[in-house]
């Protein structure tokens, strides 16, 4: 169970993937317009409502650009999770009633929570970005800069309570319908953190290890990589390819952006000034360009075009920064809100970037010189392949497997859901 935007969906489509190749029978929830995504991969499909693209270019999702700060922007976001959030719930109980175990991404773990303690059935956590509070670094939804090891932890669990506020109202409505007891998500989530419920975090040791201080039952298993059956790249593409030099990949993924037109035009101007060709992907942002050492492309599978770039320009999505290690190719990050600053850092720590570039500060100037560092040194490539070669060698699904056959066997270890106390319900 996920929702949100492609980021929070694709990677989940190849661990349903995996775990059909290893024997069960699995069933994605989340918005109905990424059915596509599972076509082929023996994965079933139950749809939530919600169209995320269109509530992004909604007045309510173009106000998160009208916050310059990431605490701001979380804050426009709880209001437009608040919104919607409750309308989740009949599509969860429905395909919860069938379902053995619940595997529940971190942007519908309060509301699957509920759901799964009042239908007895044990539960996963599995996130796409550290979402523990940790003293190793701040909270990556708010802030990449480093508040000190107290601070770092501080925000961590403030953030958790802001994020909760998200979900107050639709998991106490969820609670009432399935004859549980008045708990609020804060006291609920403490009770599971005492059982060490065990949440997996896909993305790999290699680029965020482990934070030392993370309780027994969170661990770092590696990158879910998206289910995508297509074999071979649009023939525009391969011609595009075929006819010059490697070029530059730029894109924003589901992200969008104020004035996307002006940014096309910066992004057209730096290529050129760098002598770079590009391919840009139209992505969420409707991004484009023309002529022919441009090439606007729509969606494809990133694992058969990166290897064959420059470069990658792109949001920092915590997707599409794996992809692009991945593929061992320097990547020119532009991020634009929430945990993208985090994963440009890493990025740039990992040494496959030269340094980050938010969205706010981009000029045809900056860009230029971000693309001749990230084209031109070659520590940048090498850097980046150093982490493909580890990234080849993990496998994700595995230890998902492994906890589910614990679970299946009646492992202690892995406790069902308790019905729990009365208590006064939090706001």
């Amino acid at each position: 169970m996920t929702a949100g935007s492609r980021g929070d969906v694709a990677p989940f489509t190849g661990l349903g993937a995996g775990l059909v190749r290893a024997g069960h029978d699995v069933t994605l929830v989340t918005h109905a317009m990424f059915e596509p995504l599972v076509q082929g991969s023996g994965v079933r499909f139950h749809p939530l409502p919600v169209d995320p693209r269109a509530e992004l270019h909604s007045e309510r999702g173009q106000g998160l650009h009208r916050s310059g700060t990431g605490a701001g922007k979380l804050l426009r976001a709880m209001a437009m999770g608040r919104a919607v959030v409750g309308q989740f719930t009949d599509s969860l109980i429905e395909v919860a009633k069938d379902s053995d175990v619940l595997i529940l991404g971190g942007v519908v773990a309060p509301l699957g929570c509920a759901v799964a303690e009042g239908l007895k059935l044990p539960s996963v956590g599995v996130n796409l970005q550290p979402m523990h509070a940790t003293r190793a670094f701040a909270p990556p939804l708010a802030t990449a800069r480093s508040l000190g090891p107290a601070g770092n932890r501080l925000a961590g669990h403030a953030v958790t309570a802001l994020i909760e506020q998200i979900f107050t109202r639709a998991a106490r409505e969820a609670r009432r319908r399935l004859r549980l007891p008045p708990l609020g998500v804060a006291a609920a989530r403490r009770a599971r953190e005492r059982q060490n419920w065990p949440v997996l975090y896909g993305f790999s040791p290699r680029v965020v290890p482990r934070p030392a201080d993370w309780r027994p039952g969170l661990d770092v298993v590696g990158y879910w990589w998206p289910h995508d059956l297509r074999d071979r790249l649009p023939a525009d593409l391969e011609d595009f390819l075929a006819a010059g030099a490697a070029p530059v990949y730029v894109g924003l993924g589901s992200a969008t952006v104020p004035a996307p037109a002006r940014l096309c035009g910066q992004v057209v101007g730096a290529l050129r000034a760098a002598g770079l060709r590009g391919v840009i992907q139209r992505g969420w942002a409707g991004l484009s360009a023309t002529g022919d050492d441009m090439l606007t492309i729509d969606d494809v599978p990133h694992r058969l075009l990166f290897p064959r770039t420059a470069a990658v320009v792109h949001h920092c999505g915590a997707g599409t920064t794996a992809a692009g290690l991945r593929a061992g190719v320097p990547a020119v990050p532009v991020p634009i809100q929430f945990d993208e600053m985090f994963w440009a850092d890493r990025l740039t720590a990992l040494g496959a970037a030269p340094y980050p570039l938010p969205l706010r500060r981009l000029t045809t100037e900056r860009l230029t010189h971000a693309l001749i560092r990230a084209t031109s040194d070659p520590r940048h490539r090498e850097r980046a392949q150093l982490v493909a070669g580890h990234l080849a060698t993990e496998d994700a699904v595995a230890p998902v497997q492994a906890l589910l056959r614990r679970i299946e066997s009646g492992d202690r270890g892995v406790r069902l859901p308790e019905r729990t106390c009365a208590q006064p319900t939090e706001t």
